[in-house]
């Protein structure tokens, strides 16, 4: 290569001379770290080397350096939540190859096998989001919040583009990370971004916008917990001709109202609890699901049916609103990677667990929640809310004596348990699938010390006390809330619940394709 170049290079130094500025080349020499021999370079820690590591050695390395990290039990929440990937999903899909080098289905005639898996996920969305078209994933919760107020934009009136101020109004109660990108991203739009309590006085915020609303955005559940009725408000949105989004969580979907009941126009979310593991902060797939009246106006790829040159049904992107080959202006989105291997994950895990499965597993998280909720006032803590909580979330204050800060702290040092710090006198408490008995004894235990009270609670008396069984969604959840439409219907969620047999069904989609 240095041979072929005009000027030539005798080495690759030289050639990296040639090409950078001389201001922003550094000029100190790249240590290399390398394998440690001798019994002399290991007391003396890594030495330099030429070489550097071979692969085995490198791994070795890194564990060692990877040993110094401290595991916490993570209850933080903000979207993201523990799961258990299904071993066959991990072994299957995550590390084969099959899946991990070819996700992008680019051409149709070599990838029908993802592009089925990709169309179950956009099924698994839409049916829970009940909206009537939902992409191939996008890539995480608070860039796909930032993709629904773009849509709002272009979905204005043409005399309402015109106007000088557009202000997008968002829900105090979203998760921090996605007001930071909507701030961050609005600035580019000239949108001016508006949060605050989009249900208060009857959303009379709402009203007073008037013709300058671009759209609002509600979380539900919000990201402390609460789970609110928005007819009332999609009604007031609608009647002002802006759109209505709403972040939401797939889980808490098979028990709750789904936003297309209530009158939303975008859902979206991050699909992570959906079997795919935290991945060291990700990001993770998100979804992103509309009204039929917005289809030609959603970001990210597509999947749709069509027939091939024999009439049989084939697969294939459709209405792509952003590939390499469409004209920048006439993109209506800026998605470069729609996380489709981990939204492939998300996909199985909802055809392996079906829709009795997701459902159980979403009562295990509601009844731990409640559990949590009950044990800590028996300790003496308040929690936020009317009520039992009503899905994953419970926000605590403690004694006056007890800052949240302190109680953060105390948590991480003495019992190797993230809180999530909310202000200066709550914390929250986000469970999962994977909390367990001993999980539940542990968290009740710190707040238990942190109090002062040595008394020791039993949690399946606790259970038992508020009329917790294994199965069965919580009775006093409101009928106004509580789901009642069916979701999931198709026979491939109903028909792959071994590990043989979705093993045969992932098998049967990677023979489709031709990948590295």
């Amino acid at each position: 290569m240095l041979q072929a170049l005009d000027p030539p290079a005798k080495t690759l130094d030289e050639f990296v001379k040639q090409v950078l500025p001389a201001d922003i080349l550094s000029s100190k020499n790249i240590k290399i770290e390398g394998p440690r021999d001798s019994g002399r370079a290991r007391q003396q820690g890594s030495v330099s080397s030429q070489e550097g590591f071979s692969e085995s050695q490198l791994i070795s390395r890194l564990r060692e350096i990877a040993s110094g990290n401290k595991v916490y039990r993570s209850y933080i929440g903000c979207g993201y939540a523990g799961t258990r990937t299904p071993e066959v999903i991990k072994r299957n899909v995550l590390e084969n190859p099959a899946w991990y080098t070819s996700y992008t289905p680019y051409q149709p005639e070599i990838s029908q096998g993802r592009l089925e898996s990709l169309l179950n996920f956009q099924t698994m969305v839409t049916d829970l989001t009940a909206l009537s078209i939902a992409n191939a994933s996008v890539l995480d919760e608070p860039t796909a919040a930032a993709e629904a107020m773009t849509l709002s934009v272009n979905a204005l009136p043409a005399n309402r583009l015109k106007r000088e101020k557009k202000v997008f109004f968002v829900s105090h109660l979203c998760h921090p990370q996605t007001i930071a990108v909507l701030e961050s991203r609005a600035q580019g739009f000239g949108i001016t971004i508006e949060v605050g309590d989009v249900l208060k006085d009857s959303s009379k915020r709402v009203e007073e916008i008037g013709e300058d609303l671009v759209g609002v955005l509600a979380q539900y559940p919000d990201t402390l917990g609460g789970v609110e009725d928005f007819r009332g408000l999609a009604d007031k949105i609608h009647e002002l001709k802006a759109t209505f989004s709403v972040a939401t969580d797939l889980l808490a979907l098979t028990v709750l109202t789904p936003p297309g009941e209530f009158g939303a126009d975008v859902a979206f979310g991050n699909a992570q609890r959906f079997g795919v593991p935290f991945g060291f902060g990700g990001p993770h797939a998100a979804f992103f699901a509309c009204s039929e009246k917005h289809k030609r106006k959603i970001p990210g790829r597509l999947v749709g049916l069509s027939k091939d040159r024999l009439g049989d049904p084939a697969a294939r992107l459709a209405l792509q609103t952003r590939e390499q080959h469409i004209r920048r202006e006439k993109a209506t989105s800026n998605i470069c990677t729609a996380q489709a291997l981990l939204a492939n994950m998300s996909a199985f895990y909802a055809v392996y667990h079906g829709p009795r499965g997701l459902k159980r597993i979403a009562q295990k998280v509601i009844n731990t929640a409640r559990v949590v909720q009950e044990g800590v006032h028996r300790l003496g803590f308040e929690t936020k809310g009317e009520g039992r909580v009503l899905f994953d979330t419970v926000v605590i204050s403690g004694p006056d004596k007890l800052s949240a800060q302190s109680l953060v702290s105390q948590a991480a040092e003495d019992f190797q348990i993230n809180l999530r710090l909310i202000d200066e006198g709550h914390v929250g408490i986000t469970v999962d699938e994977t909390v367990e008995k001993k999980d539940i004894e542990d968290i009740l235990d710190f707040f238990g010390k942190a109090s002062g009270r040595s008394e020791t609670l039993d949690v399946e008396q606790i259970a038992k006390d508020i009329g917790i069984t294994a199965d069965g969604t919580p009775s006093d959840i409101p009928e106004t809330l509580l789901r009642k439409s069916p979701y999931l219907t198709h026979p491939v969620y109903n028909s792959h619940h071994s590990e043989t047999e979705i093993l045969r069904y992932m098998h049967h989609l990677q023979s489709k394709d031709l990948s590295l």
